[in-house]
């Protein structure tokens, strides 16, 4: 334990970066159309990786729910675009779309919903976003996500 800390300590006075990748994740949204961080980095070594979305705000799914979408970069316009006719019933996605690889329920107030996944979907040197596909949030609430 010790050494850790020292070694810790050596990396940020010498000015490297350190992060720490995981296999689960919470993300906790509101009445805004935001998610608190702008990029997720998790473990290669994970069985699974397991991503919670957790309404803290006062509003309900239909005025502002929220999930969480992965996707390869290129495709997320195109999935929430045509995810606005699939409608609330469908979690604003279409129905069988394969680009879709992993998604929460929408969410409102109070409410929670989770996703798992394994690491093997993802493919190596391709860029990936995650997103909320409720109507018009995908623009702004869209954040990286990275497989260390």
């Amino acid at each position: 334990m010790k050494s850790s800390a020292i070694l810790l300590a050596s990396l940020l006075a010498a000015g490297s970066s350190w992060a720490y990748a995981d296999c689960e994740f919470t993300v906790e949204v509101n009445d805004t159309m935001t998610y608190p961080i702008a990029q997720i980095v998790a473990s290669s070594s994970c069985e699974a990786i397991k991503v919670t979305v957790t309404h803290k705000g006062t509003l309900d799914a239909n005025v502002m729910g929220h999930n969480w979408v992965l996707a390869k970069t290129d495709d997320v316009q195109a999935i929430a675009t045509e995810g606005m006719m699939a409608g609330a019933d469908n979690n604003y996605l279409k129905p069988g779309d394969t680009r879709v690889l992993a998604h929460t329920d929408i969410v409102g107030a109070g409410a929670t919903s989770s996703t798992s996944f394994s690491p093997s979907i993802l493919e190596a040197g391709q860029s990936y976003d995650f997103f909320c596909s409720f109507p018009g949030h995908w623009a702004s609430m869209r954040g990286k996500f990275v497989l260390e």
